[in-house]
């Protein structure tokens, strides 16, 4: 993502909490001591949380490469309580989600940033690079709209108890957010998710019904203005 060269407020340490969040490749740890440097220079978070912060730093720094990248991947990609996709929280596959992220594609846009090939606008670092071009009060604001999400991605991440969920921790401070405790339920496992109806008992598509079975048709009424205003306002985007 192009990002404005301009940093006041909190941006330098929403900078170095959406580095946390992203893949940790050799590049991200020999960045580990300017990061931590800005975060201390910034001092916008509470000592408790810095101290958070230096342990997942400490943690990342001492692992090698093909360990924190395989942790990272067990965390966050394999499981839906712990995605760093906002809008699979708020959406999960629903058409919904499409037109959502437009929405902020396009409020990434207006205000002069755009995303490089193959990024997602709803990926956390993603929005926290975009936060921090906000002024203080915005930024303070749009992480407050999201602070649902933040308090579940917090609560799955210190059921697994990693130090992961000191960034998530971080973000809730910054936004003037209290920290609720979120019941985690559990993911479905993948072979589960995945699993299929027996060979010519039906379709190949999990779900659906045999052949000779009525297919239930459920409508489900929509109403485009409210779906636009929950999608801008589950990202912290004013419709």
């Amino acid at each position: 993502m192009a990002l404005s060269t301009n940093i006041s407020g909190a941006s330098r340490s929403l900078r170095v909490l959406a580095r946390l969040l992203s893949y940790p490749d050799a590049q991200l740890r020999a960045d580990l001591p300017d990061m931590r440097e800005a975060l201390l220079a910034e001092g916008v978070l509470a000592s408790p949380r810095l101290a958070e912060l230096e342990q997942l730093m400490r943690t990342l720094a001492s692992r090698s490469t093909l360990d924190a990248e395989e942790h990272y991947v067990e965390l966050f990609d394999r499981g839906h309580a712990t995605s760093l996709h906002l809008f699979e929280h708020v959406h999960g596959d629903s058409r919904d989600r499409g037109p959502a992220m437009i929405d902020l594609t396009q409020t990434y846009e207006k205000a002069g940033l755009f995303l490089a090939p193959g990024e997602l606008p709803d990926y956390l670092p993603v929005v926290l690079e975009f936060v921090s071009t906000q002024p203080m009060a915005e930024a303070r604001a749009f992480l407050g709209e999201m602070a649902h999400i933040l308090n579940a991605l917090f609560s799955a991440l210190q059921s697994r108890e990693t130090a992961y969920a000191s960034v998530l921790g971080a973000l809730l401070e910054l936004s003037g957010e209290k920290v609720q405790p979120v019941k985690v339920v559990a993911d479905e496992a993948l072979d589960t998710s995945w699993e299929e109806p027996e060979v010519f008992d039906g379709c190949s598509v999990k779900g659906q019904g045999k052949p000779d079975q009525a297919h239930p048709i459920h409508f489900v009424k929509t109403d485009a203005a409210k779906t636009h205003a929950g999608a801008a306002a589950s990202a912290g985007v004013s419709p």
